[in-house]
């Protein structure tokens, strides 16, 4: 990667962003930089230019855009440019089919290749609304109301798969990326398996094993990429999953404890004020509060 082009995403706290760019904020351009997110556009009004790794493109009202995690990308206007703008990790998004490998996967397949334009007009989304899509996602991550992340997850698992749909078209071979040896579990898709076995214990010396890597190159590894450490990661999602369940439900916490992977109460309650400054009962009556009012 190039030095002094990383941005920093948020993979814990954020891990989907939304918003509108446009040039009456001075938004353009938007410089050369890389991330590990991928990114979408879709352009609302006016005419740009994108440049993406070796790619140059023009860009038009009704255009989709798709860069790809870790292509270094830049974005200029050559007329008054408004875009939405959708950002996220891939690792969250999943595929339930045996035949449809991860979109991991799949799209790290795609970042190379013509059969995979990462510019396409509107019309080749056949029935698909991509400008209500986006529209819908910024709206739910702005507001963040009650499975918000689950609709967010069904919008985008719209849209790339109709854009995998597209590239197919085009003789992108999804089944030769299918055939290829599957990771054990990459640095890119842990976020996942420690999401789903949260109930579980997790060691971390096992997820390393699971990405065939060291233990301390895992460590090393991780820490670079989600700005913590893999035990502070695990606890910090116990700790979110524990929250939603405090604000959404009426579950005790002996019953919230297990399905959050903690060994007891006793345990739940120590690590959340520990992160939190505040118990889980303080939290739970707070903004219950909050949210009725």
């Amino acid at each position: 990667m190039m030095k002094g082009m990383f941005e920093k995403s948020d993979r814990l706290n954020a891990p989907y962003e939304g918003f509108r760019i446009e040039s009456k904020h001075g938004f353009y351009p938007v410089k050369a930089h890389w991330h590990y997110f991928c990114e979408m556009l879709y352009v609302l009004s006016g005419k740009g230019r994108i440049l993406c790794d070796s790619r140059e493109e023009e860009i038009h009202p009704g255009d989709f855009v798709f860069f790809h995690p870790q292509a270094v990308h830049a974005i200029y206007e050559t007329e008054p440019l408004t875009c939405l703008v959708l950002k996220y990790d891939i690792g969250l998004l999943r595929t339930t089919g045996s035949h449809v490998p991860s979109f991991g996967r799949l799209f790290s397949e795609t970042a190379d290749t013509k059969k995979a334009p990462i510019v396409i007009g509107e019309t080749a989304f056949d029935r698909v609304p991509v400008r209500e899509l986006f529209e819908t996602c910024i709206q739910e991550i702005q507001e963040k109301q009650y499975g918000y992340d689950l609709c967010i997850q069904a919008h985008l698992t719209n849209l790339l798969t109709q854009l995998l749909r597209i590239w197919r078209s085009k003789g992108f071979d999804t089944d030769r990326t299918a055939q290829l040896p599957e990771d054990s579990q990459s640095l890119y898709s842990i976020a996942e398996y420690i999401d789903e076995n949260l109930d579980q214990p997790l060691r971390v010396e096992e997820l390393a094993s699971q990405c065939n890597m060291s233990y301390s190159y895992f460590a090393k590894r991780f820490l670079a990429l989600y700005g913590r450490s893999c035990k502070e990661y695990i606890e910090f999602i116990r700790i979110s999953k524990v929250k939603d369940l405090l604000l959404f439900t009426d579950f005790d916490l002996n019953y919230i404890s297990q399905e959050t992977g903690f060994s007891d109460c006793s345990h739940l309650i120590r690590t959340f004020k520990k992160l939190e400054n505040i118990t889980p009962k303080q939290y739970r009556m707070q903004h219950t509060e909050l949210l009725a009012g």
